[in-house]
Formats: C-alpha cells, structure tokens, sequence
C-alpha cells in the first residue's frame, strides 16, 4: 500500500507531504484546488512521462517520493530480476531537473522507466474520470475479463504457442521471398559460380604470381645482374673471397707479434663464412631464374582471370573472391534445398496452429465462464446503484484469427432500461455518463476484489449520482476498503463521510503566487467540511447535524 507521498516543486505544490491509512482515504476540496495535480505528481512517480512545464520554480528540481509497504505482495523476485535491493518500506523516487532530465530511484537505484512503470503496474490501478472511456477499448475489456478469470497460466502457454507459430510463420516467409530471389538469378548465380569455382583460386596466390611476373618479365636483366655479382665473389687473384682470405692469413701471422691480430682475423673469417653463403644464394639464384616465355605466359593468362572477376564483382582480394564462390554454392544448394525446406517449415506451422488454436480455445472457454460471472455481478452491484432494470453483458465473440491475445473478441453491452426483448448496445455507445461512472464503478469493484493490486485511486468516479445512489457508492467504496486500500477523490459528502482518513486540499495565497496545499482533517474538522459540501460555504445547524449523522458521530 502506499505509505507516504512528498512532493516537492511540483506545478502549484511548493512542498506537500500526506501520510495515508491503510483502508479508505478521502480527498476533498474546492474546484481548482490542486485535487487533480496530487494524481498528476503520483503518476510521476509511478513512470509517467514528464517535462520541465511541471516545475513550479523553474530553476529548482522536482522531486516526488512514493513510499509504498510491499509486505506479502511477494516482490522478492522482481527485485532481484532488476538487481534491486528489496525493502518492505520501498520508496520511489522521480526527480525532473530544470534542464528537462527525468530520473527515477527505487530504494536510491536509478532504474529505467520501463522497470519502474512494470513495478507501480503491480501496485496501484488509478481510475479518473477520463478512464471511463475506456470502456470502448477492446485492450481494456479483454484485461478486465483475464482478471476474473484468472487465467495467467493459459495465456503464458497460448503466448507461448503464439510466438512460436507467428516466429515460424516469418521465417517461412523469408525462405520464400529468398528463394524466389534466387531462383530468378538462378542462371546468373550458377554461371558465376561455374567460373569462379574453375578458377581455383588459392589465398594468397595472386601475390605469388605477381612476382613470378616481375621476374620472368626481368629474367635477362636478372640473370645478368646476378652473374655478374657471382663474378665478383669468385675471382681467383681479386675476387672477394680471395682478398677476405689472404687479408685473414696476414693477420694470423701476427698473432704472436701483435695481440689484437688474432681477434680480427677470427671475424674476418666469419665474414668469409657469411659472404661465401650469400655468393652460394646468389648461384641459386641465377640457376632458378630462367628466361621462360611459355610460363609467362601462363602466368598472365592466369592474372588476366583472377583480375577480371575482381573487375566483374567489384572486390580486390583473393580472400573476397573465395568467399564469393561459397556464397554463390550456398545460394545455389539453397535453392535446391528450398522446398524441403519449405515442406518441413509448412508442417511445423501446421503443428503449432494446431497447439495455438487448442490453446486459444481453452481460453475461450475461461474467458467465457468468468465474463457469465462478470455480468451478474454487475448487474448486482448496478441494482445497488438504483439501476434495478439495467442489464449487463460482457460478450465474448470470435475474431476469426489469432492474435497476441488469443482467437477471441470482447464487448460490454449494455441497456439501462432492462426488458425482456431489449437488443442489448456496446455499452460506450448507449450509456449516459452518470450510467458510465455507475458501471465502472461496478466493474472496478469487482475487478479489484479478485487482484492482487494493493491499493486503488478513484478520482471522482462518483461523478453523475446523488441522493441514495451516492450513499450506496460510498458503501461500495467503503467496501472494497476492507480489503484493500483506497484513496478517493470525491465531492459528494455521501461519500466523503465513509473514509477513515479524511484531506482536504486547498489553494493558499503566498507571496509568490498561489500554492496547493493539504492537510488531514480532525474528527470536528470532518464534521465542518462535510457540511460544507452538504449547503455550501454557509454551514448551518441542519448542516452540522447532517454532517455527523453521515459521519455516524453522536452525541
């Protein structure tokens, strides 16, 4: 239930603060006074989108805390899902900054607005007046039905079957779509494919023949070179070997004259050896290189292939062109493959239609039990609102398909008159809006009795009845706070008087403009305020008297 609400900055508020009981709060207080922004400051705090028009002094941030007791409501699990730290006493916490930001704290933890709307859903359910239209929403009378029959466990297995089927459906889908695709380019696919897969080609290989160009295309120049530089390695009286050699044999006949001799002669030895090797490579080179116009040709026959299906698919690599022949062979055994494939698709789709549709039914068949239920309940609860001849109806009707929510279709009918050849009518075309607020009143008081939701907000649903019909909606308010909590705006007095905690909001001048505030009434505070909703400002004895007879105070 919802313990405390502060809130701070928030459009007419400069600071409020309200403790609440536990069963019925009400909330009364002039036209204008602020009763309506009390619901748009909460509805901050539960997730709603905001901006910076809420803020009172523009330079200061808003802040909203909820403080909620979460005891027996069996949150342990959603907490730790959303690495939440769980207290009983869980305060949420919304703050907008002047420069338009908006955050939002569970227990100090930022959350996103999505954790933290799934969190207040299972918490409180606000019914304004405005809420009356929906009435004519098929999203809404399908999750008033789903209440009743509490169903969860059938619509998480026909969700289940659902997304199955619809996930397989798509890729159904795809499969045709690319299949038809290649089978236009079929021709086009296997020709590419053909030439590519000819070539053969081998990573790396267009590198090794590029070079195996440059040198056949150079050989004479190459081999010139090199026999020349072998030239010079060779040479018996001045060739390079020759000279290292006799230079060594000077030095070691001075090894014993002179110490540094022997040193140098052992790296001019080891020079010889490195420079004999080098003149070793460079005769193996000159052997491998050949003057071959057969190979060269080859070699630029083979280049011209590789570089015109580079050209032809736009790619540079031999990497790209390998990966292109494997797409190509993977397309083409696709399309082979297709309709096997399409086959085993086709039967699995048959499959789970079968299983979705079965699902669908037994929820249909729940659905259809609880909106029975549903409509003698409200036509009881409506004869306790004066509307003895009114009949009520939730029809469940067939779609003709399946849909996220199941194969069905969910309508309210209505007659305010009754009869027994009466047509009943969609309720949100032939209700008046007192009958309206009379049947939403009837349908949240059944709703709520088989939720688990903690606390429900009623802002003005009264609106439209008096006299006796006024007295029964605060019995039924009243009610429904034995079980759960509820916190009522309301301007009838009828109403007013059922609560156990009574606030009154009220517009105070200050000296930087009006500011809302609230305050909870004393038990003689209550007696002034209901008569003044009873004979306006001017309170009367037979107003007072009134008052603490509805209040049930005696002398």
């Amino acid at each position: 239930m919802l313990e405390k609400l502060t809130v701070t900055n928030y459009a007419l508020i400069r600071q409020l603060e309200m403790e609440l009981s536990p069963s019925l709060n009400i909330i009364t207080g002039e036209t204008g006074a602020g009763k309506s922004i009390l619901l748009g400051a909460l509805g901050l705090v539960l997730g709603n989108r905001a901006d910076t028009a809420v803020l009172k002094e523009t330079e200061r941030n808003c802040v909203i805390e909820a403080t909620f007791d979460l005891d027996g409501l069996g949150l342990e699990p959603f907490f730790g899902e959303n690495d939440l730290d769980f207290d009983r006493h869980t305060t949420i916490r919304r703050v907008i900054t002047p420069a338009g930001k908006s955050r939002a704290y569970v227990n100090d933890l930022p959350v996103q607005l999505s954790t933290l709307k799934e969190l207040s859903g299972r918490l409180i359910d606000i019914h304004s007046q405005n809420r009356s239209a929906l009435v004519g929403d098929e999203s809404f009378r399908m999750e008033v039905i789903d209440r009743l029959a509490g169903d969860e466990a059938l619509r998480t297995a026909y969700r289940t079957c659902y997304t199955a089927l619809r996930d397989r459906e798509k890729t159904l889908q795809r499969l045709r779509e690319e299949t038809e695709r290649n089978r236009r380019d079929e021709a086009y696919l296997r020709h590419e494919w053909e030439r590519l897969s000819a070539l053969a080609l081998r990573s790396g290989e267009t590198e090794e023949l590029e070079q195996e160009q440059r040198e056949l295309s150079n050989a004479g120049e190459i081999l010139a070179a090199l026999g020349s530089i072998a030239e010079r390695f060779d040479r018996e009286e001045e060739g390079l070997l020759s000279g290292l050699k006799a230079t060594e044999n000077s030095l070691l006949h001075l090894r014993d004259l002179l110490g540094a001799a022997a040193p140098l002669a052992e790296r001019i030895d080891s020079a010889y050896v490195e420079l004999k090797d080098i003149g070793s490579e460079i005769a193996s080179l000159a052997e491998r290189i050949e003057d071959n116009p057969t190979r060269l040709e080859a070699v630029d026959n083979r280049l011209g292939a590789i570089y015109d299906l580079r050209r032809r698919h736009g790619i540079e690599t031999d990497d790209e062109l390998i990966a292109l022949e494997a797409s190509f062979r993977q397309k083409l055994e696709a399309i082979a493959d297709a309709d096997g494939d399409m086959s085993e698709l086709e039967a699995e789709i048959a499959r789970l239609r079968t299983e979705a549709e079965a699902a669908a039914a037994r929820l249909t068949e729940a659905r259809r039990e609880a909106a029975a239920r549903f409509g003698r309940a409200v036509e009881s609860v409506l004869a306790r609102l004066g509307m003895n001849a009114a009949r009520f109806e939730a029809e469940i009707a067939p779609l003709g398909q399946l849909a996220p929510s199941g194969a069905d279709t969910v309508r309210f009918l209505f007659d305010a008159n009754g009869g027994e050849h009466v047509v009943l009518q969609p309720l949100e075309k032939v209700a008046s809006g007192g009958e309206t607020s009379r049947v939403m009143l009837a349908l949240k008081s059944i709703v709520a009795r088989s939720t688990q939701l903690p606390t429900i907000i009623f802002d003005e649903i009264d609106t439209g009845v008096s006299g006796r019909v006024a007295a029964i909606t605060g019995d039924i308010i009243a009610e429904l706070s034995r079980t759960m909590q509820v916190i009522n705006i309301t301007h009838l007095p009828q109403v007013a008087s059922k609560g156990d905690t009574h606030f009154f909001v009220y517009k105070e001048a200050t000296p930087d403009g009006n500011a809302t505030r609230i305050r909870r009434l004393s038990r003689e505070e209550r007696v002034v305020e209901i008569a003044k909703m009873l004979s306006g400002d001017t309170v009367t004895p037979a107003a007072m008297a009134q008052a603490r007879e509805l209040l049930g105070y005696t002398e």
